[in-house]
C-alpha cells in the first residue's frame, strides 16, 4: 500500500472530506469491479481443469424464483345461507361469516353443501331430487 502525504482529516474542511469520500467511492469501486473479474476468471480455468459442468450466476435484480406449484381447484364445502355466493373450501383461515355464526351457537355442520356432485370441468352441480 502506498502512502502519500499523510492527510491530517482534522484539518479539512466538510467539502474536502466529502470530497475524499467521493475518491474513496470511486477507487474502491474500480478496484473491485476488477478484483471480481479476475476471481470470475480464476474459477472459469478451475471449472474447465476439473470438468465440472459451469453455471452462470444470477445477474443482480434478476428474479429468480421459480414458477409456483399448480394445485388442483378445492372446491367449497362449506357456504353462508344468508348470502349463497360466501362459501369456503375449509381451507386456510375461516372466513368472517362463518367465524361469527360459529360464536351465535352454529356448528360447521350448519354451513355443509349438501347435495352437491363435482361435474367434469371441476365445478359442483346441485344433484336433482327424484320425486
Amino acid at each position: 500500500m502506498k502512502m502519500g502525504k499523510k492527510l491530517d482529516i482534522e484539518a479539512m474542511s466538510t467539502d474536502e472530506m466529502w470530497q475524499l469520500h467521493v475518491e474513496i467511492g470511486r477507487v474502491l469501486s474500480v478496484r473491485l469491479t476488477s478484483e471480481k473479474r479476475e476471481l470470475e476468471k480464476r474459477l472459469e480455468r478451475l471449472h474447465s481443469e476439473s470438468g465440472i459442468p459451469q453455471t452462470k450466476p444470477a445477474a443482480a435484480g434478476q428474479n429468480t424464483r421459480r414458477e409456483r406449484r399448480r394445485y388442483p381447484r378445492v372446491l367449497p364445502k362449506y357456504q353462508n345461507p344468508n348470502e349463497p355466493s360466501e362459501t369456503w373450501s375449509g381451507r386456510g383461515k375461516q372466513p368472517r361469516w362463518l367465524t361469527a355464526a360459529l360464536k351465535t351457537g352454529h356448528t360447521i355442520e350448519d354451513f355443509v353443501i349438501r347435495n352437491v356432485e363435482p361435474n367434469k370441468n371441476g365445478t359442483r352441480q346441485r344433484l336433482h331430487k327424484e320425486t
